[in-house]
């Protein structure tokens, strides 16, 4: 049953775009370090202000990601948080709530850590989705 729920993580990690083109290797280390998790309608996965000790992928379901009471984004499968209050250390920059029942992974920061120092490329990606992430809020700015 582990090799089958390992399988089946792996299959869930090809589809998120973050790893979309990692090894059969890498994904399979990822899925090592994290946990399938199922999100009931209206749980808070994050909320804004407050220490974040994982990283969330969003296999399936929506999420509505807040600031300040306003929301900023919806966010579906393939989609994923958490990575910025890991990499800084500082509280979460928004709330992220369960719209519908959700199938997420999660990986907690020691695993984080663990995964951004061994698979190459890791790193890069990640930088790559923050900057997007900044032009986005760029852009919304810019529109108000």
């Amino acid at each position: 049953m582990l090799l089958r729920r390992g399988l089946q993580k792996i299959d869930l990690l090809k589809k998120v775009p973050l790893f979309s083109s990692l090894s059969q290797r890498h994904l399979k280390e990822i899925s090592k370090h994290a946990d399938q998790v199922q999100v009931d309608t209206g749980k808070v996965l994050a909320q804004q202000g407050k220490p974040g000790w994982e990283f969330i992928f969003i296999v399936a379901g929506e999420a509505r990601v807040e600031k300040g009471g306003k929301v900023i984004r919806q966010l579906a499968g393939g989609d994923f948080f958490g990575e910025v209050a890991l990499i800084d250390g500082k509280p979460r920059t928004a709330s992220v709530t369960a719209e519908t029942d959700m199938t997420v992974l999660i990986v907690h920061k020691t695993s984080f850590d663990h995964l951004l120092d061994t698979i190459p490329g890791l790193q890069k990606k990640i930088l790559i989705s923050l900057c997007d992430y900044l032009r986005r809020a760029e852009e919304r700015m810019n529109m108000e």
